[in-house]
């Protein structure tokens, strides 16, 4: 029986959620509280990677089992065995060729960026003193959603079909004291919401003119680009599936 895991965490802790050698990450940890808990070995399939130190408020992952027939004490015990910083919120049973990274339809992540020094959020935002002109950053956010190849803003060296992307949200907002970047798309590319991210600051801060992203676009060159921000900032909020998908 195929089943999808909804989970989250708090990224500080972990080298992302691919499992590697001699490092710990979420995979690695989940893997081995659902093979101690179910007395075999399960190995998990995760809608997409998030990097080290990296959130995720919803991921999703997939894994072959035996039938489970109390799935809700399953949920619980698997709470019970993980660190504080990783919780599961469901298990439902799907169709056995449900794939929870190439079925996913969308994906939404968000970036917190705050402006005054918040001990609070310190760990879980990316601090930016200096003053942001904001409508100039959502009318660069703007002018991505024309495009859909950004191999500008990908890491180097990956190993990718294409790099394009079918954007369908990208939006700064205030929450709060709060500055929210929204960003949803079918997939992304490594790093490419961080390289966004930067890029978008640089505009906000006047280093740069906001129509120069159309060259930073065309260029298809990743030093062309704004910096990657912290890692810390960004959480993935969202993994979108169809309903037919579930059993």
């Amino acid at each position: 029986m195929r089943y999808f895991v909804q989970f989250s965490y708090f990224g500080t802790a972990y080298h992302g959620w691919q499992k590697q050698p001699n490092a710990i990450t979420v995979q690695s940890v989940l893997e081995d509280a659902f093979s101690k808990l179910l007395s075999y070995n399960v190995q998990l399939t995760g809608a997409g990677r998030t990097d080290a130190g990296v959130h995720a408020r919803q991921m999703f992952a997939h894994f072959d089992a035996e039938i489970i027939e109390d799935l809700k004490t399953l949920v619980f015990r698997l709470n019970a065995f993980v660190p504080h910083d990783i919780a599961v919120q469901s298990i439902r049973a799907v169709k056995d060729d449900a794939h929870a990274r190439f079925d996913a339809t969308a994906r939404t992540y968000e970036y917190w960026l705050v402006q005054q020094k918040d001990p609070f959020l310190s760990e879980a935002s990316h601090l930016v003193k200096y003053p942001l002109d904001l409508d100039k950053m959502n009318k660069a956010a703007s002018i991505l959603m024309r495009y859909d190849d950004f191999e500008c803003f990908s890491k180097s060296n990956t190993d990718v079909r294409t790099y394009r992307c079918d954007l369908r949200t990208a939006i700064w907002e205030w929450q709060g004291s709060t500055l929210v970047f929204t960003i949803t798309a079918d997939r992304f590319l490594r790093n490419m919401v961080r390289a966004v991210v930067g890029t978008l600051l640089e505009i906000g801060l006047e280093k740069i003119d906001m129509e120069e992203i159309h060259t930073i676009i065309a260029s298809k060159d990743r030093s062309r680009a704004g910096a990657s921000v912290p890692a810390k900032g960004l959480y993935l909020t969202a993994v979108s599936y169809p309903q037919s998908l579930f059993n």
